[in-house]
């Protein structure tokens, strides 16, 4: 083999590594950020709860 193909192969291999530190990477921030949202959500009010009373039925 020569050197310049062992070198590319080389440079492809950390290029895949890099890209999948990186893909984790972000997903772990999405999956905190998700986690924060979720966390900051508040339910939302009923949109007729407590304003109307029905006494007919």
């Amino acid at each position: 083999m020569e050197i310049s193909s062992i070198m590319g192969k080389q440079v492809a291999e950390l290029q895949r590594t890099l890209s999948m530190n990186l893909l984790k990477s972000q997903m772990a921030t999405q999956a905190a950020q998700v986690t924060v949202m979720m966390k900051d959500m508040q339910p939302a009010p009923h949109p007729s709860k407590g304003h109307a009373v029905d006494v007919k039925g």
